[in-house]
């Protein structure tokens, strides 16, 4: 949901939509400075999330963050931005801060994964415990982490204190990664792989997305439920998977001002419970 006008009118958009969760950015996201919050803004966001009864909030931190980068002033600053959006969801009390692995922009998987969990250790060295990172997997454009469940599972090895950590699915990312989900049997397949080598229990968030381009074609491109590649089948298993029952699913799917797109999005996906 946008912030505009101030991040406590996420919760008025989210009312108008028929939300039960939503997500925000906790500032611009394509802009690495950021207004402080202030008593005010805190107060304006707890008032207006009791009054909805909107939850859990998850925030999604900035784009231009890359916590795998190979040149040392861009780590540092993407070290300090994303330590600060830890610091900003503490404030507001949002349980759940969702992160991209970033981009080795060829230094290699390794030594990407090695850098990605050195930052997230030392932000939560600097950040209380009451704020969970969740790692998204991604589709794999250029030289991003995160594509595979290797990736992701490495991660979660080096990190201190696993109990602050664990992962956001997104559902059209998997898929252009080159996992199928699009029946039963392939959704099956892919979650016990997911299992297999991560852990269904770290799985704290979805993402819930169809896909503009096809399997494997590792492009990051949203479009509606049951429009794109995906299809319908894979969502009617998801939103049926009683794993899943408790677990925030989000929309990140195009829209316009008035959210009629997530009404639609939201209708669809309530059309498959069983």
């Amino acid at each position: 949901m946008s912030i505009a006008g101030g991040i406590y009118r996420a919760f008025e958009r989210g009312s108008l939509a028929d939300c039960r969760t939503l997500q925000v950015f906790l500032k611009n996201s394509n802009r690495w400075e950021a207004k402080p919050l202030t008593e005010q803004d805190r107060s304006l966001f707890r008032e207006a999330q009791n009054e909805s009864g909107i939850s859990p909030v998850l925030a999604h931190d900035s784009y231009l963050i890359n916590l795998a980068s190979p040149d040392p002033r861009l780590y540092q600053k993407s070290l300090d931005a994303f330590t600060e959006e830890m610091r900003r969801a503490l404030y507001l009390g949002i349980p759940y801060l969702v992160m991209h692995p970033g981009s080795h922009v060829g230094s290699g998987v390794r030594v990407g994964i090695l850098r990605v969990a050195r930052a997230l250790n030392q932000a939560m060295d600097n950040v209380g415990p009451a704020v969970t990172i969740l790692i998204e997997n991604t589709s794999g454009q250029g030289s991003c982490l995160g594509h595979r469940f290797e990736h992701l599972a490495d991660i979660l090895e080096l990190i201190d204190d696993r109990e602050r950590v664990g992962i956001c699915l997104d559902t059209c990312h998997l898929f252009a990664a080159g996992y199928d989900i699009r029946t039963e049997k392939e959704y099956k397949s892919t979650l016990r792989e997911f299992d297999r080598i991560i852990g269904i229990k770290t799985i704290k968030a979805f993402h819930v997305n169809d896909s503009k381009k096809d399997l494997g074609s590792r492009v990051d491109r949203h479009c509606h439920i049951g429009q794109g590649f995906i299809g319908l089948e894979a969502f009617r298993c998801l939103v049926n998977d009683r794993r899943f029952k408790r677990i925030p699913k989000i929309l990140e799917t195009p829209k316009g001002p008035d959210l009629q797109e997530d009404r639609m999005n939201l209708a669809t996906l309530k059309a498959l419970l069983r």
